[in-house]
């Protein structure tokens, strides 16, 4: 799989003279110092993130951690301090005016968390905005509008306005409206925090079913753990305006880098996230003869645990595409259930044997 979007060494500092606040920076000035003593907002700092071709990668933090000013440097609706931003091997910031604005017409859409609709344009008009921009005639634009409108199921909506929809339904509107761009890349920023939680529920099982047909490569902004466990091939953690972890959702959740990963991580459903894969013992030889059953390496903890009937003694063959690919020990599952941090604190304050 290749690299789509590669950020390096990205800083983005908010001020009157952001370059020698930078040098500060340079020199070990931190955040809240850089405020207090310079009267400079430190954004982003030394930011390296390798976003992969057709595949969902998360950038999640906090309020204030720097996600929204991050997505926003992909298209250059931000300028960086200092860095880089390639996509497809090509600096962005190296753009001039019209090469940019055909990035942001063909290469990249965006989806909003406050939908950003046009308020006196139909559904129709809305979701086939972008060909419309690039000049295409509008048969054209509708018909391709028409079809995504369709998929995203608000066929029979395309004369209504905006206003006349449900929160739920416009932001499917405005999905409509980056799909028909046909646009490799989709930067989503907070795009379903704005809906009630099972409207969001069904929006994330949207855009998973729409990812699994369009292999896009989609950056999703969200302050949400669970739904960046969700969604994210790759997880990518911001606070202060720096990665404090990146990697497989499934790897962060059970080695957190630091107690501020351990804490974010520690009232998750750890049983509804992980999968068998992440805790299996890989085997090379034949499967054991001795396993109760098989399980696909994608299968989640949970539903193991109701397959097993809670008996921990079982022993499960993990297969992928039907082959063996390791073994799994209803103990080690067990194991895996109990966020790092307590076991450790247990065992620290448990009585010497």
């Amino acid at each position: 799989m290749s690299e789509k979007i590669v950020i390096r060494n990205l800083y983005k500092i908010f001020g009157a003279t952001p370059q020698a606040a930078l040098q500060q920076v340079l020199s070990g000035v931190g955040k809240p110092e850089l405020l207090e003593q310079h009267g400079h907002v430190l954004g982003l700092r030394d930011i390296n993130v390798r976003m992969m071709d057709g595949e969902i990668t998360v950038i999640m933090g906090l309020s204030g951690s720097g996600k929204s000013t991050l997505i926003r440097h992909l298209n250059r609706l931000i300028e960086p301090t200092s860095g880089e931003v390639e996509v497809d091997g090509e600096d962005v910031l190296d753009y001039g005016p019209e090469r940019l604005r055909q990035l942001r017409q063909s290469q990249m859409s965006m989806v909003f968390q406050k939908f950003a609709l046009l308020p006196h344009r139909t559904v129709l008009q809305n979701a086939g905005l972008a060909p419309r921009t690039r000049g295409e005639v509008e048969q054209a634009a509708d018909k391709e509008a028409q079809r995504w409108l369709e998929r995203v199921g608000l066929e029979g909506y395309e004369n209504h306005f905006p206003h006349q929809l449900s929160g739920g339904m416009q932001q499917r509107v405005g999905i409509a409206r980056a799909l028909t761009s046909n646009s490799p890349i989709m930067l989503m920023d907070e795009a379903f925090s704005a809906l009630d939680p099972l409207i969001r529920t069904d929006m994330q099982d949207l855009l998973l079913e729409l990812q699994g047909d369009l292999h896009k490569t989609i950056v999703f902004i969200t302050h949400d753990l669970d739904e960046a466990l969700k969604l994210a091939d790759h997880l990518v953690i911001l606070k202060d305006g720096c990665v404090v972890q990146q990697g497989e959702p499934q790897h962060i959740l059970l080695n957190p880098a630091d107690p501020y990963i351990e804490d974010f991580v520690s009232d998750i459903n750890r049983a509804r996230v992980l999968r068998v894969r992440s805790v299996m013992s890989p085997i090379d030889a034949a499967a054991p003869e001795d396993a109760y059953g098989e399980v696909d390496e994608n299968q989640t903890l949970e539903s193991l645990i109701a397959h097993a009937g809670g008996d921990v003694a079982h022993r499960f063959v993990v297969t992928r595409d039907g082959a063996p690919v390791g073994t799994l020990e209803m103990t080690a599952l067990v194991k895996a259930l109990v966020p790092r941090v307590a076991s450790e604190s247990t065992v620290r304050g448990g009585t010497p044997s």
